[in-house]
């Protein structure tokens, strides 16, 4: 069964709620990049109304973390994963549609295949660049990814 961003929006539904209601949704997924988009609004905005700094890092998240869902999946393994650290700029106030895309899909192969030969845990970053409509930069997030095989 593949991993689809229809599958992974039915997921958050049931799984992350919150991100959800936020407005966090896939939009495309494939070997090497994800692509999560979330709309300002209400629910999401901050004081100064524009996207509350969490409601991004929950896009950003996602879009690591569903590309490491895949790679363990495929791999037909048992391996834990966790977010150990991460850090984040932000460059310009976030409103209308943003778009997280992250392009580390690379990344995750060389770790994953570490992880299972070695059996010794690995850690990644991977880092998830939100523009808006316009192409601009709001955001850059970078999230420390602990993966280990289990026995």
């Amino acid at each position: 069964m593949n991993i689809t961003p229809i599958k992974l929006n039915t997921y958050t539904f049931f799984k992350l709620p919150s991100a959800y209601i936020c407005g966090v949704r896939t939009q495309s997924i494939d070997a090497n990049k994800c692509v999560v988009t979330v709309k300002h609004r209400w629910i999401n905005q901050n004081p100064f109304n524009s996207m509350f700094w969490a409601v991004q890092g929950m896009a950003a998240e996602f879009s690591t973390g569903a590309l490491m869902m895949t790679k363990i999946k495929a791999s037909g393994k048992r391996v834990s994963m966790l977010v150990t650290s991460n850090t984040a700029t932000f460059t310009k106030k976030a409103t209308g549609k943003i778009t997280f895309t992250c392009n580390d899909g690379q990344l995750i192969d060389e770790a994953l295949i570490k992880a299972i030969e070695t059996g010794e845990g690995q850690t990644i970053s991977m880092k998830s660049i939100g523009v808006n409509e316009e192409g601009l930069e709001v955001s850059t997030f970078v999230f420390e990814w602990s993966i280990k095989a289990k026995s």
